[in-house]
């Protein structure tokens, strides 16, 4: 079953869309599927499914609520993939991070699951590491997640376990920015870094052009381990 809700801001100061897709039984934990820069649109509705499936709550916040609530884009037709470039310019991260951060509280107080991890792709991906490092969510898990290189600072405060996948062709996030998170990271205790020889940022997008199957499904596969062993 799925549903749409709001969930509180941290401050009060209003409500987070999210799109939640329950499992049949008893959840074994919960996972937020933070989006790309394209919305809940229906192929991050198809990954909370799954998740479902699998036996998770799973749990789609609409990261752009405060200034374009409800878009969904396609990032295989041009005037929709520009249109989402400039919401990645107009978001805050910051932002981004209490967002996740309430979702997380929402989760454990309101639905009722204690674990709580989080999958994200791309910008999702970048907010998946600043939660590992800002929260308290218990596993956290990023897809070819933009300019990670450029947070660094925020290693240090990692105590949960994070997973990073890199696509080593990704023409967002370069050979330069990856050599600097394997220097920060491949020694970290509590993070996992695999490559993906060959492949472009977006192969795990669940439908679409970009989309890599073998690539696609070997990253998952271990994202799903991943999180079964930190969240069960």
């Amino acid at each position: 079953m799925a549903e749409s809700v709001q969930i509180p801001t941290i401050d009060g100061s209003g409500a987070i869309p999210a799109h939640v897709a329950h499992p049949s039984g008893t959840p074994k934990g919960a996972v937020i599927v933070i989006p790309e820069i394209f919305g809940v649109n229906a192929g991050i509705r198809g990954k909370c499914a799954k998740w479902a499936d699998a036996g998770y709550l799973a749990v789609a916040p609409d990261i752009f609520w405060r200034f374009a609530p409800g878009v969904e884009l396609d990032p295989d037709i041009p005037d929709q993939l520009n249109e989402a470039f400039g919401y990645f310019q107009r978001y805050d991260p910051t932002d981004g991070v209490y967002d996740i951060e309430a979702v997380i509280h929402w989760v454990r107080r309101s639905a009722g699951v204690a674990k709580v991890g989080c999958a994200g792709y791309c910008l999702g991906g970048r907010l998946a590491y600043m939660a590992a490092a800002r929260t308290d969510i218990d596993a956290s898990v990023g897809y070819y997640g933009v300019m990670i290189d450029q947070m660094l600072d925020e290693a240090h405060a990692i105590a949960n376990p994070l997973m990073l996948h890199i696509p080593t062709a990704d023409h967002f996030v370069g050979p330069e920015a990856q050599a600097k998170i394997h220097a920060a990271f491949d020694s970290h205790p509590k993070v996992t870094l695999h490559d993906y020889a060959g492949l472009d940022h977006g192969f795990a997008a669940e439908m679409g052009q970009r989309r890599d199957e073998a690539g696609a499904q070997i990253a998952d596969d271990r994202t799903a381990a991943f999180l079964a062993e930190h969240l069960q």
